[in-house]
C-alpha cells in the first residue's frame, strides 16, 4: 500500500472531513505537524473536536484553527497560551473538556490499544470528575475515565521509512506515538523519508502498521515558546 503523499493537502484528502474527532500531536509547540494542520485550515473544514495537550499560540499551531473558527470543542490539558482561545471560552463559543495531562495521554494510549476505559484517582473529588462513574479499589475511590478513538490522528516524527515506521526526535516524541496509535486513520508529517531498512529495528519507535499517510516536511518553521513575564 502506497502511503507518501506529495504534500499535505493531498495527504488530508478524502480522510479529514466536518464534524470529525481528531487527535493533534505536540507539546506547546514542540513536535506540532505544522504543514498538516496548515492543510486543514487550508481545506475549511470545520465543526471539529479537537483532543490535543493544548492548542497551541494565537497565530501558529491550533491557534490557526481557533482563528478561523474550525474548532467548536478542545480536548486538553494546558490552554493558557492563547488569547483566543480565552475569548472563546469565556463567550462560550468554544467547548472545553479539561482534562488532566496524564489522563488525557492514557485515554489515548487505551484507545490505541482497544481499551474502552479505565479507573484512576487523578480529579476525585474535583470537576473533573463530575458526572462520571467512580468506584471504589482497596479503600480508595477512583474515577472511570472512557478512551479516546479519534476519526483521525495528526502527527509529527522526525524520520519515516517509506512502510511508515517512525523515529521521533528526543522530546518531539510527547503526544505523537499515542496520538498515532489511538486515531482510526493516522496521517504523519515528517522531516525525512527513508528507504525499508535504513531505520535499525531498536530505532524504531512506532511501528508502521499504525500509520496510513505520510507527508514530508523537510523544512519545518519549527517556532519556539518564549517566558514572558510582562
Amino acid at each position: 500500500m502506497k502511503k507518501i503523499y506529495p504534500n499535505a493537502a493531498a495527504a488530508i484528502d478524502g480522510v479529514v472531513k466536518s464534524g470529525q474527532l481528531m487527535a493533534v500531536g505536540g507539546f506547546g509547540l514542540c513536535g506540532i505537524p505544522e504543514a498538516l494542520i496548515e492543510a486543514v485550515k487550508a481545506s475549511g473544514v470545520k465543526d471539529l473536536t479537537v483532543i490535543s495537550n493544548n492548542a497551541g499560540v494565537d497565530d501558529f499551531g491550533l491557534g490557526k484553527l481557533l482563528q478561523t473558527r474550525q474548532i467548536k470543542k478542545m480536548i486538553s490539558s494546558y490552554v493558557g497560551e492563547n488569547k483566543e482561545f480565552e475569548r472563546q471560552y469565556l463567550a462560550n463559543e468554544l467547548e472545553l473538556e479539561f482534562t488532566p495531562q496524564g489522563t488525557l495521554a492514557e485515554k489515548l494510549r487505551a484507545g490505541g490499544a482497544g481499551i474502552p476505559a479505565f479507573f484512576t484517582k487523578t480529579g476525585v473529588g474535583t470537576i473533573v470528575a463530575e458526572g462520571k462513574e467512580l468506584r471504589e479499589f482497596d479503600g480508595e475511590t477512583y474515577v472511570m475515565e472512557r478512551s479516546l478513538v479519534p476519526d483521525v490522528s495528526l502527527v509529527k516524527a522526525d524520520v519515516a521509512d517509506t512502510s511508515g515506521n517512525l523515529r521521533f526526535n528526543l522530546t518531539a516524541r510527547n503526544f505523537n506515538p499515542a496520538a498515532a496509535m489511538a486515531g482510526k486513520v493516522c496521517i504523519v508529517e515528517v522531516e525525512k523519508i527513508v528507504e525499508l531498512g535504513e531505520i535499525a529495528p531498536d530505532d524504531i519507535h512506532l511501528p508502521g502498521i499504525y500509520v496510513h499517510r505520510i507527508v514530508l516536511n523537510a523544512t519545518p518553521e519549527k517556532r519556539i515558546e518564549k517566558r514572558t513575564t510582562r
